[in-house]
C-alpha cells in the first residue's frame, strides 16, 4: 500500500507543524484502511515535525505497520499494538465546565511563539483559544477539585461532524492530545513535544454530546513523560483512550 497525505495548516499544533494528536489519528486511519478491524490499538511514533500543506507519502510496510515520509525524511511510523491503561473516574461535565476558567489554554503570557496569543498554544487545533470554534476544537483542560489530573468540558462545533453526526477518528485523536500535556503542566512540569501516541476508539462520539476529556500523569523516565487521556460521552461511557509519551527536560 502506498498513498499520499497532506495535513492542512488549520490542523497545526505549533505554528509550523501539525497537531500531534490529529496527525497521529490521520496516519492511523491509513493503517485502519489496510486491515479492517485487526489489532487492538494503533501506536504512532513521531520522528520529525509534520509539515503543513505539503504532500507526504504513506508507505505500508505490511498489514500492521506503515511509514510516513516526505522524500527521504521519515516523519512518522504507525503500528498495531495492544493498549492496556487504567482509566480514572472522570469528573462531571458540569464540574469540568465550572473549572474551565483555570485552564492554561486561557492564561495570557505563556507562549513566546505567537506574540499576543492567549494560552499555552494559542493557535493549536486542539487547545488553541485564538482559533474560531469552526476551525479548532477548543479543548480547554483544567484542574478540577477532587480529580487527580485535568478535565475539559467539550462541545465541538457541528461543522466537525460526519454525515451521520459523529466525530471522525482523527478529530477524536486530536481532542485526546493536549490534556495529556496539560496534566503535567498542572503539576508544574513543562514538557516538550508529543513523541508517541497510542490510542483506541471504543465507540462513536456524537458531535451533539456534552463530552468530557480527561488527562492524567502516569510517570517520568528520563526525558520521557508518560500521560493518559480518555474521552467520555454524555452517557458517561468511555469512548476513547490514549497513552502518550511527551519528550521533555530530564530533571
Amino acid at each position: 500500500m502506498q498513498a499520499s497525505i497532506v495535513i492542512e495548516a488549520k490542523f497545526r499544533g505549533p505554528p509550523d507543524s501539525g497537531n500531534g494528536g490529529y496527525i497521529s489519528g490521520a496516519f492511523a486511519g491509513h493503517l485502519d484502511d489496510a486491515v479492517d478491524g485487526a489489532g487492538d490499538a494503533v501506536q504512532v511514533t513521531l520522528r520529525a515535525p509534520t509539515p503543513l500543506d505539503a504532500e507526504m507519502q504513506v508507505i505500508g510496510v505490511d498489514a500492521y505497520h506503515l511509514d510516513v515520509k516526505q522524500g527521504d525524511v521519515l516523519i512518522a511510523q504507525a503500528e498495531r499494538v495492544e493498549l492496556s491503561i487504567d482509566v480514572p473516574e472522570p469528573p462531571s461535565f458540569a464540574a469540568a465546565a465550572a473549572a474551565v476558567k483555570d485552564s492554561l489554554a486561557l492564561q495570557p503570557g505563556l507562549n513566546n511563539l505567537v506574540l499576543g496569543g492567549l494560552g499555552f498554544h494559542p493557535i493549536c487545533f486542539c487547545c488553541g483559544a485564538d482559533v474560531d470554534a469552526t476551525e479548532g476544537l477548543r479543548v480547554f483542560a483544567a484542574p478540577v477539585e477532587g480529580f487527580d489530573g485535568v478535565a475539559a468540558a467539550w462541545q465541538p462545533d457541528a461543522s466537525f461532524a460526519d454525515e451521520e453526526g459523529f466525530l471522525p477518528s482523527a478529530v477524536l485523536w486530536a481532542a485526546l492530545d493536549c490534556p495529556g500535556q496539560f496534566a503535567f503542566m498542572n503539576d508544574g512540569i513543562r514538557t516538550g513535544l508529543l513523541g508517541r501516541m497510542t490510542a483506541k476508539i471504543l465507540k462513536p462520539v456524537a458531535v451533539s454530546d456534552q463530552i468530557v476529556v480527561i488527562g492524567w500523569c502516569i510517570g517520568i523516565e528520563g526525558k520521557k513523560h508518560f500521560a493518559g487521556t480518555a474521552m467520555f460521552n454524555q452517557q458517561s461511557e468511555c469512548c476513547a483512550i490514549s497513552k502518550q509519551v511527551w519528550i521533555g527536560r530530564q530533571d
